[in-house]
């Protein structure tokens, strides 16, 4: 676990973030997984935090987040859930569309915990092996 300093201050934040595909639908298959991360990288960057694992099954992603004191959560949230969705829909739809009722990807809850440096060996071994069961 790194910590980062500001000025005046120093920080480690990291998160467990998990949130489902809208009716627990199996849409993210192998292609639309790969679209999705390149996505999640992309906001990632674009916000300034940081994936430091991601991992997908057939309904759900999980992340490990990174991020500073000035982030604040339900932004991060925000612009996961609604670029992605808005940019799946537009490059998958054909496929997403006829499986989803009301074209909604993403349930509108999630799942969100801190991770210390104690948990996140755990953390992160638990969402690499997200495909496993």
């Amino acid at each position: 676990m790194k910590v980062t300093y500001g000025r005046g201050y120093a920080f480690s934040l990291q998160y467990h973030i998990v949130w489902c595909v809208k009716y627990r639908r199996k849409v993210l298959t192998q292609e639309i997984e790969t679209s999705l991360m390149e996505i999640i990288d992309k906001i990632a960057k674009d916000n300034n935090f940081q994936i430091l694992e991601a991992n997908t099954d057939e309904d759900h992603i999980h992340l490990l987040v990174n991020c500073t004191p000035q982030h604040y959560i339900p932004n991060i949230i925000k612009a996961l859930k609604g670029v992605s969705a808005r940019l799946l829909m537009k490059k998958h739809g054909n496929f997403l569309k006829p499986k989803l009722w009301g074209e909604h990807l993403w349930n509108p809850s999630y799942f969100i915990a801190t991770v210390s440096e104690n948990t996140e060996k755990q953390v992160r071994e638990y969402i690499l092996k997200q495909k496993e069961k």
